[in-house]
């Protein structure tokens, strides 16, 4: 079982997103058969039996061990990852396009490098567990808090400032065997604990 799986075929998103195919998925973390998911989830085990097949169909469960049950042969199935995500692929005609919306102040484009990102490292990801090798990747996540918007504003402008200083101290372009990184850094607000508490703009 992989960790995350990024689903980029139409099809298999929409079999991901039907609710109860969802709840199979969630109950699937663990080896189980049709019977055994019937008895959790309520349902005849025709019906779950049925749903089943569609998800493995997808690639979305995996047969983990056939088993003799009385006169019948039990299959016990387990989800290939223990979360998705929905890659914009899977829209791929109304996917959004960072290339069109270059204002670093808009949030259309900050979702839309976030769809790139989803896109290419479920990409990354699938050619590196075909290949078995590790994919390189880093990542820095916390949260900062700005006395006001200017304090805000001065840090985005030196962040950019030492990010572009970063960038040209390590950019070699025309080295024998580099590859290229893909460098994308965000800031937006945090969103509340509080359900009555509004973000602000």
């Amino acid at each position: 079982m992989q960790e995350v799986i990024v689903i980029e075929d139409a099809a298999a998103a929409a079999v991901s997103l039907d609710p109860l195919r969802a709840t199979l998925l969630r109950e699937l973390a663990e080896p189980s058969s049709a019977a055994g998911l019937a008895a959790k989830v309520g349902l005849p085990r025709q019906k779950v039996n049925y749903h089943l097949r569609a998800l493995e169909e997808h690639g979305l469960v995996e047969l983990v061990e056939e088993r003799r049950k009385g006169n019948v042969m039990e299959r016990v199935l387990q989800a290939t990852a223990a979360a998705y995500v929905i890659s914009p692929a899977a829209l791929a005609a109304v996917e959004p396009d960072p290339i069109g919306l270059r204002d670093r102040f808009s949030a259309y484009w900050l979702l839309a490098l976030a769809a790139r990102m989803v896109h290419e490292v479920g990409r990354l990801i699938s050619g590196a567990t075909a290949a078995k090798q590790q994919l390189a990747t880093f990542a820095v996540d916390g949260e900062i808090t700005f006395a006001s918007a200017s304090s805000r504003a001065a840090f985005v402008e030196e962040l950019g400032r030492e990010m572009a200083r970063l960038a040209a101290k390590y950019h070699e372009p025309h080295a024998p065997g580099g590859r290229r990184h893909r460098l994308v850094v965000a800031l937006h607000p945090s969103l509340k604990t509080e359900p009555h508490e509004e973000i602000q703009p």
